[in-house]
């Protein structure tokens, strides 16, 4: 045999051990490594998790990040434009630290409307981690620092201000907290009441089956967005706005538990049949038992999933029920509530920046659905990714 049959022949079966090999390595991964290895590979999964993980930090931090008191009005700073942060003066003259004009209030002689210009004789310069207004953080920590703010005598609204003169930036950042407490809230409620009776229903099957699932399909059987007003207008108008946010985490707690039981059932009778809950019944494990501590973990990759999905759907369910009058009250604000000022045709044609809450809205959605796809992909055994 010549020298070169027996090189192939001893590259041939290096190749052949070393994808044996390879095989053996993929068999032994966890589910969780070969679902973060395919989740590496989707891009958009990877940006919405950033931008979720930036505004979920921006937004727990919201007092740190909030040059102005959120509260607070003043009402010779009403629908302030947001105001342009510059490193060139008039003159042209660079600066390294950056910094705004001094704003000056007028009156428009040919439409009667206030209006602000800039007086470029006098810059305040943006400073960082000043001391401003007083805040609690996390209700705990007293402190009075803030990431930015400007030198005496000087703004920065750098989102403009609402009719109220209070600062938009603050209030979307703490809006953004009560309305992503409400859908995170929610979620968790409704995923493990779902998870809990999807698991009943795909295990025991049987009676049980029956009425569960007869009670998925009757929820399911209305419109979402026409139930969730209904019931939040039951909901009474002289209640503490608290109580109003503990009703609308209720509602959307009630109603979307189904979605999740559908799934875990699905889960549930496939697993139900393996050999580790067969063996699990074979030492007198009890059926409460092996659904908490095997099937449920089992089924934990599919339940994120379907956590994730569902974030953006009741994101954009307490923005619509805020921004129709039927959601989250005054004082308290959130991202719905801050969308009720530009229902006025004419507020939104003279100050388009009351809109920039709905900014938010669509980009945390996509990012939480850009997510929830990547995850499903990952989780998903015949998917291509």
């Amino acid at each position: 045999m010549s020298r070169r049959k027996l090189k192939s022949g001893c590259l041939g079966r290096n190749q052949r051990e070393a994808a044996a090999k390879d095989v053996r390595v993929e068999k032994s991964k966890s589910q969780s490594a070969l679902m973060w290895r395919k989740f590496k590979k989707h891009r958009l999964a990877q940006i919405g998790g950033i931008i979720i993980g930036v505004l979920a930090v921006i937004i727990i931090f919201a007092p740190f990040f909030a040059p102005y008191d959120y509260t607070k009005s003043d009402l010779r700073a009403t629908y302030i434009p947001p105001q342009r942060i510059r490193f060139l003066d008039q003159d042209g003259k660079f600066h390294f630290r950056p910094f705004v004009y001094k704003l000056q209030r007028e009156l428009d002689p040919t439409t009667y409307m206030l209006r602000y210009t800039e007086d470029r004789s006098k810059k305040y310069f943006i400073r960082f981690f000043v001391h401003g207004w007083g805040y609690k953080l996390f209700g705990l920590f007293k402190s009075d620092l803030h990431f930015f703010g400007v030198e005496d005598g000087g703004t920065v609204f750098l989102l403009g201000t609402d009719a109220h003169g209070r600062d938009l930036l603050g209030r979307i950042l703490f809006g953004g907290r009560l309305t992503l407490l409400i859908a995170l809230t929610a979620t968790v409620i409704s995923g493990i009441i779902g998870a809990i009776l999807g698991g009943i229903s795909g295990y025991y099957s049987g009676v049980s089956d029956i009425l569960i699932q007869r009670a998925v399909e009757v929820f399911r059987c209305f419109p979402e967005l026409p139930l969730w007003m209904a019931l939040s207008a039951a909901l009474p108008r002289d209640w503490n706005p608290i109580y109003t946010v503990y009703g609308i985490i209720g509602i959307f707690s009630l109603l979307n538990w189904p979605v999740m039981a559908r799934e875990v059932r699905g889960k549930a009778l496939s697993f139900r049949e393996e050999d580790f809950v067969l063996a699990a019944k074979s030492i007198g494990a009890s059926g409460r038992r092996i659904i908490l501590r095997h099937v449920l973990p089992q089924a934990f990759s599919h339940i994120i999933v379907a956590v994730t999905v569902t974030i953006p759907w009741l994101i954009l369910g307490e923005s619509t029920l805020s921004f129709l009058g039927l959601g989250i009250q005054p004082p308290l604000a959130s991202w719905g509530t801050l969308m009720k000022s530009a229902q006025s045709f004419q507020t939104l044609s003279q100050h388009p920046w009351v809109m920039i809450p709905g900014l938010f809205i669509m980009i945390t959605v996509l990012a939480f659905s850009f997510l929830g796809d990547g995850l499903r992909d990952a989780a998903d055994p015949f998917s291509r990714h």
